[in-house]
């Protein structure tokens, strides 16, 4: 029997179960059918980020960036790409320190952008600096195990 996994819905923020073995199989939300995986980024706010955080199973692969920042206006392609590729063992999220201040405080982001790797609530590694997609997809799944 398949372990099941609580998946936030990048649409309406419902947690679904889906068993680990179906994460693959394009799962839909119990609640709003839409399609729990998009293949791509997902911009959150500060309470949307703490939900998924708190209430998802998945790792959280989160883009801390800035309107004004020309490296993560580079990056957000490769970014992109990179969820393709990364989803659904992760989910690749976006979050403006401009709409976010205490947040990226809390986090401690002292530049832009920033990858950090969240599981389980908590920080399990970080890279600042800009990077290609492959790049960011060979980082992710090292520091996930």
């Amino acid at each position: 029997m398949s372990e099941a996994l609580q998946v936030v819905c990048p649409h309406c923020d419902a947690v679904n179960r889906v068993p680990a073995a179906r994460l693959a199989d394009r799962p839909v939300c119990g609640a709003c059918k839409g399609a729990l995986f998009t293949g791509k980024p997902l911009a959150l706010d500060e309470a949307r980020f703490r939900r998924h955080l708190r209430a998802s199973s998945l790792p959280l692969l989160v883009d801390f960036w800035a309107s004004w920042c020309g490296p993560c206006h580079a990056m957000a392609p490769e970014f992109e790409a990179a969820a393709a590729l990364l989803e659904p063992a992760m989910r690749l999220v976006k979050v403006s320190t401009e709409e976010a201040p205490a947040l990226a405080q809390e986090m401690d982001i002292r530049s832009i952008p920033t990858l950090a790797l969240m599981r389980g609530g908590a920080e399990v590694a970080r890279q600042a600096g800009a990077m290609r997609s492959r790049q960011i997809v060979a980082w992710a799944r090292q520091a996930a195990g």
